[in-house]
């Protein structure tokens, strides 16, 4: 529940367009502060369970030992953690590509899906809780790989979770 309240407040500021990536090029001493404040930690948490509930709890257990085995000791970058899952998945997926899209882009999407039948769109813009005049800029390119995961009528909800990258603005 704690978490869970954490995760919203932190959503809440990450709505706002005065927001900042999870991740980005410093040049000051005040910009590295700023850097590591709650919603960088929290939105980075969920970032990782997020990954963790894609690639499944194995995968990424895996991953997580390549990284730290191969940074044993040293010192890693921001992509080093991805390469270890790219590794991990052995090309299925450019886990770096799609978390990317995730830690350099401030906000989050919003995910819209309409049924027509048996046709289910989706499609992604980003989200602002309230646009703020002084500090709006044009989010418009913003995209972002979104792991859908989805149950269909015809599981028995216990080994039938389906999953889908939505890798454009809108997709089907």
């Amino acid at each position: 529940e704690d978490f869970l309240t954490l995760i919203f407040k932190a959503m809440m500021k990450d709505a706002l367009n005065s927001s900042h990536p999870v991740s980005s090029a410093v040049q000051s001493s005040e910009q590295i502060e700023e850097m590591f404040d709650a919603l960088s930690y929290i939105k980075g948490a969920s970032l990782l369970l997020m990954l963790k509930h894609y690639l499944t709890k194995d995968v990424f257990q895996a991953g997580i030992e390549v990284y730290l085995h191969n940074h044993n000791y040293g010192t890693a970058h921001s992509d080093d953690l991805w390469d270890s899952m790219n590794e991990i998945t052995n090309g299925t997926l450019d886990v770096k590509k799609m978390m990317k899209t995730w830690i350099v882009h401030k906000g989050f999407p919003l995910v819209t899906v309409v049924r027509k039948g048996k046709i289910i769109s989706v499609q992604q813009e980003k989200f602002l809780y309230r646009v703020e005049p002084e500090n709006w800029t044009s989010d418009a390119s913003y995209l972002w790989h979104i792991p859908l995961t989805y149950i269909t009528n015809k599981c028995n909800f216990t080994h039938c979770t389906n999953a889908y990258l939505l890798d454009q603005k809108s997709g089907m």
